[in-house]
């Protein structure tokens, strides 16, 4: 059977695509946006998860956002069940770029509680993004069994997360702020200040979180 022009310039972007330079990957990847075609899904969303590029997987992501929902969704939901961490991540991701709210029922209790921090921050931006009105009390409880984990900018994330949920988040802050558990009174104090002044920033709330905590008061 004899290439057209068409199929031929196919091949090329998904020679790009596997391409050893990421420069040449990166082009690819833009060529898809800029000329969005359903074959070429599959492909960008197996890329993403092993991309080793960020710049590159970001415009891999890019690219299927130019792609109808109706193609793109179905494949990063699978993706999200996927066993590995950069797959389920960068499938997140996409579903928060993408911002399509049928999405949500895949945001399970796992996700927003997966033991790989990148899954996990993933999750929560994309949570903060898809909650349907309503559904944002029970999600801030579900953030909250996380507070107190992992470093700097996973702490980051979660207090983000939290913040964008607004005062709904209050109710499940108050308890942590008196947990038997230092490192989730110090988070759960500093989001709190974080929720009341958005422009105070994260090393200051937690710098006085910690202040408040050694003079022995919860704010």
């Amino acid at each position: 059977m004899t290439m057209t022009g068409q199929d031929e310039d196919a091949m090329r972007v998904l020679q790009g695509l596997a391409d050893d330079r990421s420069s040449v990957r990166l082009r690819a990847a833009l060529a898809v946006g800029t000329t969005p075609d359903p074959r070429f899904v599959d492909t960008l969303v197996e890329r993403c998860a092993i991309e080793p590029e960020f710049f590159v997987r970001d415009m891999l992501t890019w690219a299927l956002t130019r792609h109808p929902v109706s193609v793109t969704l179905p494949e990063l939901l699978r993706e999200v069940r996927s066993e590995g961490t950069q797959a389920r991540s960068q499938a997140l991701h996409t579903l928060s770029k993408i911002g399509d709210r049928q999405a949500w029922p895949a945001i399970t209790r796992a996700l927003l509680c997966d033991a790989d921090d990148e899954v996990a921050r993933s999750a929560w931006r994309t949570a903060v993004v898809l909650v349907p009105p309503g559904e944002e009390p029970a999600l801030a409880e579900v953030l909250a069994t996380q507070l107190g984990r992992g470093g700097r900018e996973t702490q980051l994330s979660l207090s983000r997360a939290l913040v964008a949920l607004g005062d709904v988040a209050l109710p499940v802050l108050r308890p942590a702020m008196t947990a038997p558990d230092l490192g989730v009174r110090t988070h759960a104090l500093a989001t709190e200040r974080l929720l009341r002044d958005p422009d105070a920033g994260f090393e200051f709330a937690i710098d006085e979180a910690k202040r408040i905590l050694a003079l022995g008061g919860s704010g």
